[in-house]
């Protein structure tokens, strides 16, 4: 018999269990491709121009390079430097908001790494807005969030017109939801790509993709903070159940360098580098598999 909880669940449209059959999702992306490329913490210009030489020495195509250190933290120069070369080799240049409460003069963001990258107080969700609306300014498309409320008014600011409609809204994992529900929510408040975590089964990530109809972000190689995940040799089952997804490739055993600068710079392209290596590592897992069966998973 169905449980209360299950019978609640199928009333409200959501699965009633992890999705234990692992079925193919019949999602892609608008062209038809499975899955896409991502390179995390590319840090400005500098970084970006070495992500794009690595991936030609590697043969392969990196879609988007996200920023975890703020858009407050760059110059009008380097973020316009990051949006040309993002028109020129058709790379989204997601960068993230801030300021954050770990940047504040409170303890509580310095404490948690969760509400370290929220914003704290009415202030700060409105120097969040400015930031924002300064990279749109910029020919900035695509952001990063990390706070339910800034991403509540973003959907709002939307419907308003004062964001573009197609501005790509992508939940960080450091607010990642960790179920379907949770999915739901952030998509329905205006994420547009949803960052899950790094270690959900197959199961879990196949009930995400019966929920919501956003892109799935997931590091297939997850930073240590995140867990220090490698999931090499499950990328063809995770592309195939979570279609379309954003594959990330993190570093384990990287130097954390939120927030950078150019006093940090040659270690953001040594490990940006790093990542471009693993991912085409990565992409070989892949591609064996392909070969190996019918139906061909693309990006």
């Amino acid at each position: 018999m169905m449980k209360k909880s299950q019978k609640l669940l199928q009333k409200l449209r959501f699965p009633v269990k992890d999705a234990h059959e692992v079925p193919s999702s019949s999602q892609t992306f608008d062209d038809g491709g499975n899955f896409r490329i991502e390179i995390p913490s590319v840090e400005g210009a500098a970084t970006m121009k070495a992500v794009i030489e690595e991936a030609k020495e590697q043969d392969i195509h990196v879609n988007r390079v996200s920023q975890g250190s703020g858009i407050m933290l760059l110059s009008d120069q380097e973020i316009k430097e990051m949006v040309a070369m993002g028109r020129e080799q058709n790379i989204e240049v997601c960068l993230f908001v801030g300021p954050r409460m770990a940047f504040d003069t409170g303890a509580s963001g310095h404490i948690s790494p969760t509400l370290g990258w929220r914003h704290a107080g009415i202030d700060q969700i409105s120097y969040a807005l400015e930031d924002i609306f300064r990279a749109i300014d910029l020919g900035i498309n695509s952001i990063l969030v990390a706070d339910e409320g800034l991403l509540h008014l973003i959907g709002e600011a939307k419907k308003t017109g004062d964001i573009p409609e197609d501005f790509i809204v992508k939940v960080s994992a450091l607010m990642s939801p960790a179920n379907p529900v949770s999915g739901k929510l952030f998509q329905d408040l205006g994420g547009t790509t949803l960052n899950i975590p790094g270690d959900l089964s197959l199961a879990q990530i196949a009930a995400f993709r019966q929920t919501v109809d956003a892109t799935l972000d997931m590091y297939v190689e997850s930073p240590d903070n995140l867990g220090g995940f490698i999931r090499y040799y499950e990328i063809p089952e995770i592309v195939r159940v979570a279609s379309p997804i954003m594959l990330k490739f993190g570093l384990r055993n990287a130097a954390n360098i939120y927030p950078s600068g150019q006093h940090l710079e040659s270690v953001s392209i040594a490990q940006a580098r790093e990542k471009v290596k693993r991912a085409a590592i990565g992409l070989g897992h892949l591609q064996s598999t392909n070969l190996k069966q019918s139906k061909t998973i693309t990006y």
